[in-house]
Parts: C-alpha cells; structure tokens; sequence
C-alpha cells in the first residue's frame, strides 16, 4: 500500500466538539430552526447538486432560509454548521501520522461540497496532516459512484490495488473494492492496526 484513502464524517470527524452529538442536536434551540424543516426545505432538495459541485451551498442555502428562517444569515448557520461537526479523532490522527512518517502518502477521500473541504484543510489544518484532499465537489461525483473512485485514483497517480481505504459507509467499502481499491470499513473500536493488517491479508 502506497497510499491511505481516509474519509472524514464518521472516521476522523464524529459531531460537535464539546460532546460528539449530531451538529443540529441543538439547532432549534441556537437558531431557532428546527432541524426537519431544513431537511426538507434543503437537504432533500439541493444537496446533491452542492455535494457534487453543480450548485453552491451559500447562496442555495441563503434563499432556502429566506423562505423558511428569515431571521437566519446563511453564513451564520454555514459557520454553526462547521464548528459542531469538526470533533476530530486524535488518536487516529496521531496514528495515521506515525504511518505517514513511515513513507505512506496520506488523503482524505471525502463527500464534501467546496466550503468545507476548505474549512477541513484551512481552519481544522488537516492540510498540514495529509497530502491532499479527493472530495466529491471537485470530482462531480459523490461516493459511492464508480467515478468518484477511478477519477481519484487518476488523480493519485498510481495503481489501484497500492491503494488502501477506510470509510464507515458499506457501500462505499464495496464500492471501492470492486474498482481495485483494499477497503475495510470503520466501525466503533477499529482500529489503524487492523485496516493495515487487512490491507496486508
């Protein structure tokens, strides 16, 4: 394995920082918004779009609250949105590094509209633990699609089967698989020794 695909939500992201709950836990009661509503008005709607890069989350996401919270400032829910849903798993972090400095290439390999793989790298300064970011808005194509995989893989340069992969969606470890990819998919108590020795299996 000559590169280590990491993704974020679920592997090395899990919620709000100060407790691990879901970001919107206390949507209704900081902002005055309640979380279904905006995952009808758009989530459910627009997301795809934004997540693939064909649409762009701030000025979607302005009109949707002028319709629904018109007391609400797209970027001040955006800026909500980002600080509790960066928990970062340290020990992981900590773990991929020592594998890092053993000669592994590192990336983040994420479904993310633009914005946030921004705030991932710049504000959470995973630029300065990772080589690079593959995130479905710069890809046009989310996880689990066969595209997403093969234009990373493009992307990095090598063979698909020097490339290992840890994500907490099992379509996506399927997905992966079937292009070339050595996946295992992350769980509660997994652990960067176990992904290494199946990797190695």
């Amino acid at each position: 394995m000559k590169i280590l695909m990491v993704d974020v939500d679920g592997v090395l992201v899990h919620g709000r920082p100060s407790d691990g709950l879901p970001l919107f836990t206390y949507l209704e009661r900081d902002l005055g918004l309640k979380v279904e509503l905006l995952r009808q008005a758009f989530f459910k709607i627009y997301w795809t779009d934004i997540v693939t890069g064909r649409d762009a989350i701030e000025p979607r996401l302005a009109e949707v609250l002028g319709k629904i919270a018109p007391h609400l400032r797209a970027r001040k829910l955006i800026d909500y949105w980002f600080e509790n849903d960066s928990r970062l798993d340290h020990g992981l972090l900590d773990d991929l590094a020592a594998l890092r400095a053993g000669g592994t290439k590192m990336f983040l390999a994420t479904n993310q509209e633009h914005m946030r793989a921004a705030y991932l790298m710049d504000t959470l300064k995973l630029s300065s633990r990772f080589d690079g970011i593959f995130y479905s808005a710069a890809l046009g194509h989310q996880k689990p699609a066969t595209e997403f995989f093969r234009l990373a893989t493009e992307r990095a340069g090598i063979p698909a089967r020097e490339i290992g992969f840890i994500d907490d969606v099992e379509a996506n470890i399927e997905a992966a698989r079937q292009f070339g990819w050595k996946a295992m998919q992350w769980t509660p108590g997994s652990t960067l020794r176990d992904a290494v020795a199946a990797f190695s299996a």
